[in-house]
């Protein structure tokens, strides 16, 4: 299995940049943005066949982007003055992982719950419910061990709703989408590797296609 990580430096300059990392709708935007960077003309949802996942942070040295995927992608795709590009292989963290190693971590995730239906009909309650505090740290630590890992360390804080329209126009126009997110960082330690690089390929919990899940590793010192 190899995946490929780009890490884009957006320019203070560049329009198209500005607009993508403002406002609510940010991680929608992005996530057409992204796609552009993977060939056209694929069958099914082009997120899913090429495994991308993408997180939207602030660095030392200002707003970057991550990009994960299975294909490398094409920044020549990106306007031209979007910012700078770079892109390398995870193939020797992958590698590297074994049983017992302690990473540090980072992923910024929709932690919910899916409402039983007795419950959600008795309360009127909505089918999925956002969580926060310690039912978000819990959530996050089913989550660990389901991706074969053990948080030693859990800092969970929240990050502003992603929300707007599918689209701007057409069917998808009517789709308002809202998504509730929480960053995690910490260390963990690694109990099943195999398990782990799945996960670190397919992501974690909902809302991939705007931002969430994707899970960033490295080995603590």
């Amino acid at each position: 299995m190899t995946l490929w990580l780009t890490r884009i430096v957006p320019s203070p300059s560049s329009r198209e940049a500005r607009r993508d990392l403002g406002g609510s709708d940010q991680g929608i935007r992005l996530h057409k943005r992204m796609l552009q960077m993977f060939p056209d003309g694929v069958q099914g949802p082009a997120r899913a066949e090429f495994g991308v996942l993408f997180r939207a942070e602030e660095s030392p040295r200002g707003p970057q982007i991550l990009l994960q995927s299975r294909i490398e992608p094409d920044p020549s795709r990106l306007p031209g003055t979007y910012g700078s590009v770079e892109t390398r292989s995870l193939e020797a963290l992958l590698l590297n992982l074994h049983k017992d190693m302690v990473v540090n971590y980072r992923c910024v995730a929709n932690p919910v719950r899916k409402q039983r239906t007795t419950s959600r009909e008795a309360d009127n309650l909505p089918p999925i419910v956002a969580l926060s505090g310690n039912a978000a740290v819990e959530w996050w630590e089913r989550q660990s061990d389901a991706s074969g890992l053990e948080p030693l360390h859990i800092n969970a804080h929240p990050l502003a709703m992603v929300s707007g329209h599918q689209s701007p126009k057409g069917p998808a126009a009517k789709q308002r989408i809202q998504i509730a997110r929480t960053q995690f960082d910490g260390t963990a330690r690694v109990l099943d590797s195999g398990l782990l690089r799945e996960k670190l390929a397919t992501g974690i919990g909902r809302g991939k296609a705007y931002g969430c899940g994707l899970l960033s590793l490295a080995p603590a010192r």
